[in-house]
Formats: C-alpha cells, structure tokens, sequence
C-alpha cells in the first residue's frame, strides 16, 4: 500500500475549508472515485456528512448496473447516495466528453449549497492530461494552468484532494483495501482525445521521463501563478476603459494601450461577460476590424453566441438572438407590466415624477414601435423634437433604437421607453405618477 495515500490526504485537503457542513462525492464506481469515497467514509467525523453522488448519463447500456452498483456501494460504506439522471447528448460543436462533462457539472452545481463541497477524484495524471490538452490547442496561461485544487462551486466550493496523488498511488490503495470498482469500455477507445493521451501517448512519455506527470503539475502551477499576476494587471488596465453602466470599453482609452495589453482587456471583457474565451484569431479581427474601424461606422463580428460592434467610442457585446417580434400591442387596464417583445418586458410604477396616475388610468394604452418620423415635446425644452435626433443626443445605438417601445395614450405619444415622457402628460405628484423601465 502506497504511503502517499491516506485518510490524511482527505482531511489535509478539508483544513482550510472549517465551515463544511456537508460533502457530496463525485462517484462513477470507477477506482479513482471509489478510492476518493472509501477515504472520506474512513473519516469518522465526515461520514455523516457525505453522500455519494452517481450521474446517469444515458449514454451506455452498462450505465443501468453501474448505478445499482454505486448504491449498493454507498450503502456497504454507511453513506447516502444520489442518483441523477442527465441527457449527455453533444450539441453541434461540442464533442461528446466536453457535453458529458458540461452536463455532468450542471446536474451537480445545484446540488452545493452555502458551506457545502463537491469532492471530485482527478488525480496528477489527469493533471498532465489536461495540461497537454490545453498545450495542443493553443492555450494560453489560464489553460496551462490546469484544473485548480479548489474553486467555487455553485453557492459552495469544489475540491480535488487527490489532485497531487499519482494513479499508482491510487491504484496501490484500491488493491490493498480489496475494493470492487467498475470499468468503463470506452476508456479503452483511442477515438477520444484525452483516452489516446492516456493509452497510447502517455506510457511511451513516462519511458523517457518517469515523472513527467509530477514535472508537468508543477509547470502548471507555475502558470498558475503567473495567471494570478496577469489577471490583477488585466482588472487594472480592464477598469481604466470599462463602463459598468452598459459593459461597454471606451474604444479611445482602449486605443492607448499596446495590441498586448488591448488583448488583455478583451479577454478580461469576455470573462466578466461570462463569455467563452475567444479565439486568438477572433481577438485579433476585433481590434483590427472593429477597434481599427473608422469612427461612424458599423462593423459587426459574431462568435459564438455574441456579436461584438462599436457605436461613438464605445466596444458593445451583445447575445446574439433571433430577430426580435415587434407587434404594437394593448396595455391590458390594471397591469404592472407587458411582454413587449420576445425579449423585453415593460412595466410600470408608482412615482413622484411620470405620467399622470388619473389620465394613465382613463386612457386606452398601447405600445407601439417606431416607423419613423415620430416626435416627441419634452418638459423644460422648446418644441417638437424627431425621436432621431434625441436618440442620437443620447446616444442610443442605432440597433437599440428600432425595438425601442412607444407607449401611447389615446392615441397621442406619451412615453419613449423609459427614456422620455412627452411634456403633454408629463406630471410631478408625491407617488401619484407613473414612470416605466425595461427589462428582459
């Protein structure tokens, strides 16, 4: 039996994390997962916390028993099981692991709550497989990173506490303790990326360098570290040029900057959008084809899911999405808010200032949207003025301007959005007013 490999492993791993109050156990029934529960429920003081969690990913036939048997298993150990079911299937441009995995990690998340923790069996052979994988697609340092010991997890936190420990380690345990694990056939097929590094490449690299799985790890979290740095000079440079009241750059600050530093910033927009990291080839075509652009123009780059364009000098994201369904519509009497579009709702409130409560109320209110050549007068100015000219004076973007609703009383323009309200009933009572806002 390895002496790398203990019940002391688990709990050197938990130290840091006092206020755990429950620990759910990523559990295949192969040995990695088996060894990583037999450990925690050899723990005392956590085998009534734990319970050991099996995700059915309807893609084998084999994976029916495979359940039964995780559960006779967590019973013979004393803890609780959960079996959940999820649909695996790879979506066009996904391969089938990374939709195992995505759909694998998204049954889970909402499992862990406040203070709970998800305990997953990678060890540093899958360190070294992942690193590899990231090194030949071309990653950069958060990719070379590879996978971190702990992170946040959905309201908790996930930990890999094996994530140092060798496969032999692992195996030497599992026979010692006489454990009865199941194997997976398709570990066995070279037709996934990750089973051919681990059949085919791996073994003839460990014939020259023995502990290339431990050297790798450590380069790993070399990048780590130097991710760490990176991303503190990226969160300066990225809130020097972000506008956090639309998430927009300010395309001149962002100008200021060296195409390096311009690259960081755009990723650094990307993470805080909850985007997928882009491409290097699509970094490069957003700074030379829509920061480049000449001002007053209108390029647009799509990725995946988003498209990225410039108005004024500001860098917009937006979610791609099917064309929106604009319908004028009537404002059902007595109801806080309207489904205007398929992608926005307006509603209505009580406020000092707005449209006068009395007339919104005796009034026929329907939405609209423009056609063109509307005009609005405003309280405190002079005159009509085109809605043109005022969403150029705002600056609203010309794609934000068409489903931009009009609400009308009576036939007579009352209010644009939630940006104007038309002088003619426009009011200012104490909470005898009605104001609007959007939303989606």
């Amino acid at each position: 039996m390895s002496m790398l490999l203990s019940p002391q492993t688990i709990e050197s791993a938990l130290s840091r994390f006092k206020t755990i109050r429950h620990i759910y156990i990523g559990y295949s029934g192969g040995v990695d997962s088996h060894v990583l529960l037999h450990l925690c429920a050899g723990i005392t003081t956590l085998k009534d916390k734990i319970t050991a969690v099996y995700v059915h990913h309807g893609l084998q036939a084999e994976a029916e028993s495979w359940a039964q048997h995780c559960e006779k298993t967590a019973q013979n150990l004393g803890v609780d099981f959960k079996l959940l079911r999820v649909n695996a299937v790879a979506i066009p441009g996904e391969s089938p692991e990374e939709a195992a995995r995505n759909a694998r990690y998204s049954a889970l998340k909402p499992l862990i709550d406040e203070n709970d923790a998800l305990l997953v069996a990678q060890h540093r052979e899958d360190q070294l497989e992942t690193v590899l994988l990231q090194l030949f697609r071309g990653s950069g340092l958060p990719g070379l990173s590879g996978m971190p010991e702990s992170m946040a997890f959905g309201r908790g936190v996930l930990l890999r506490p094996l994530l140092n420990i060798s496969k032999l380690a692992i195996n030497d345990y599992a026979l010692a303790h006489a454990l009865d694990w199941v194997e997976d056939p398709s570990n066995e097929s070279n037709n996934y990326d990750r089973n051919f590094l681990r059949n085919a490449v791996i073994p003839l690299l460990k014939q020259r360098w023995p502990v290339c799985d431990k050297t790798v790890a450590r380069s790993a979290g070399h990048c780590a570290d130097a991710q760490v740095l990176v991303s503190e000079a990226a969160e300066e440079l990225f809130l020097s040029v972000f506008n956090s009241t639309d998430k927009t750059l300010c395309i001149g600050k962002l100008k200021l900057y060296k195409n390096s530093r311009q690259q960081l910033v755009i990723r650094h927009w990307f993470q805080r959008l909850d985007l997928k990291m882009p491409a290097q080839a699509f970094v490069n075509r957003l700074l030379s084809e829509v920061v480049e652009a000449r001002a007053g123009s209108d390029p647009v780059l799509s990725g995946q899911g988003y498209c990225v364009r410039r108005y004024r000098d500001k860098l917009y994201c937006l979610k791609s999405a099917a064309p929106e369904i604009l319908q004028a519509s009537v404002w059902p009497a007595g109801q806080t808010s309207v489904r205007v579009s398929s992608h926005q709702t307006l509603s209505c409130v009580l406020s000092s200032a707005g449209i006068c409560r009395e007339r919104w109320q005796n009034a026929i209110v329907t939405v609209r949207f423009r056609r063109g050549g509307e005009k609005i007068r405003l309280p405190g100015r002079n005159g009509h003025h085109a809605l043109k000219k005022l969403f150029q004076e705002a600056g609203v973007p010309p794609w934000e301007r068409e489903s931009m609703p009009l609400v009308y009383l009576d036939d007579r323009l009352a209010a644009v959005g939630e940006l104007w309200i038309s002088a003619d009933f426009y009011g200012e009572k104490t909470q005898d007013c009605i104001s609007l806002y959007r939303s989606s």
